[in-house]
């Protein structure tokens, strides 16, 4: 017994150890990865849309203006070799001659028929004629690129400017993980929360322990990803994420801290990275935020401060306290050995009990045979029954 009360006693206060473990992930979400010696860079050509959205805005914003000028500036200047070509630019003052296009006396004046026949401005000041049928074939293919831009670069705007991520900055997580009881078990928690009124649709968490290890036959594998349940089996990790929700993984045997002390916690070297799933309900487009924690990040034997208090018709929220925590009384030992300790304690609750058959005593048993029982660790019957 003196043991197991060992084991439920906090032990002395040791300062983390600080690390200096690069992260996988970011507490922000981003991923600390990044792709080197790419030879086959042809394969971004081949999706090029994808490629553009993903592109970093002032790269894009270059793109779209280069996408429209350069356009503008090639067929400009198609126009005006038709022109100079036909002699257009010699007959400028000519009324009985007849120009492929009306007022235009140079390469501007060119460039500016461009912009208005891509982009259908049309001020009628310039106009093509029916006396020029390579102009008429080079308006048709200008009109049809011009859609075929317009389609493609608008397009992209309009996935890059809808894309989710910024929805994913409302979406907050727990500066730190605790561990701690939970109905007699040790748990790992971290607490989850939205920022905005408009609720994350069918949103989901999932949790992944990144940590080296080695095989049996030596192989090591960097950065190995292990799942922690937070819930898949009994449908825990589908949230209704109207206010902060504190998500726990429960350290059993399934877990990879089964046999992790406080200690133990504290020297290791690990990562876990969490991931919130789910579609925006305002756009219905699927939505991702993702948080991490490193070693120094999990506080042994700590909680979380409640953040929801009853106000006069509605429940308010205190983001405030939303990263904060307090002690507990916390075993320092690891799950399996707290398991082994109730075990034990358990067994000897149940071997306490008097059995109903030691109570039913031959009459006439001495007063020696009562010192053996309670001897024993069985009561002796009682005085009711002793005098029947």
């Amino acid at each position: 017994m003196a043991q197991e009360n060992a084991a439920f006693s906090p032990g002395p206060e040791e300062p983390p150890r600080r690390r200096g473990r690069q992260r996988y992930v970011e507490k922000d979400g981003r991923c600390n990865v990044q792709q080197g010696n790419v030879r086959e860079t042809y394969r971004y050509l081949t999706d090029l849309f994808t490629t553009l959205v993903d592109l970093q805005w002032r790269l894009s914003l270059l793109f779209f203006v280069l996408a429209y000028a350069l356009t503008w500036l090639f067929f400009g200047a198609i126009w005006w070799l038709i022109a100079y070509g036909r002699g257009d630019l010699e007959h400028l003052e000519d009324t009985a001659w007849t120009p492929c296009v009306n007022n235009l006396n140079g390469f501007v004046a060119a460039f500016l028929f461009s912009i208005e026949t891509e982009t259908t401005i049309g001020y009628g000041h310039r106009v093509i004629t029916d006396q020029c049928p390579e102009g008429i074939v080079l308006l048709l293919l200008q009109a049809i690129l011009g859609s075929m831009v317009n389609a493609f670069m608008v397009g992209c705007m309009f996935v890059k400017i809808s894309q989710p991520n910024k929805r994913a900055a409302t979406l907050v997580f727990s500066s730190h993980a605790v561990v701690s009881l939970r109905d007699g078990r040790l748990c790992l928690m971290f607490r989850v929360g939205d920022l905005r009124s408009s609720h994350i649709v069918e949103a989901s968490i999932r949790a992944k322990l990144i940590r080296s290890r080695q095989t049996l036959e030596g192989e090591f594998i960097p950065l190995h990803q292990t799942d922690l349940s937070v819930g898949f089996d009994t449908g825990d990790d589908r949230l209704f994420l109207v206010s902060p929700l504190v998500i726990s993984h429960e350290i059993d045997a399934a877990s990879p801290f089964w046999e992790a002390s406080r200690r133990a916690l504290e020297r290791d070297d690990f990562e876990i990275v969490v991931i919130l799933e789910g579609m925006v309900e305002a756009t219905g487009m699927t939505c991702q935020a993702r948080s991490s924690y490193l070693v120094d990040e999990v506080l042994w034997g700590h909680r979380f401060t409640s953040v929801l208090t009853l106000e006069d018709g509605f429940y308010e929220v205190d983001y405030a306290s939303f990263h904060e925590t307090f002690e507990v009384p916390t075993p320092s030992c690891s799950a399996r050995e707290l398991a082994e300790a109730a075990a034990r304690l358990d067994a000897h609750l149940y071997w306490s009990i008097p059995s109903r058959l030691d109570e039913k005593v031959e009459e006439g048993a001495g007063g020696e045979a009562g010192a053996d029982k309670e001897q024993n660790g069985c009561l002796p019957p009682p005085e009711s029954e002793s005098k029947v």
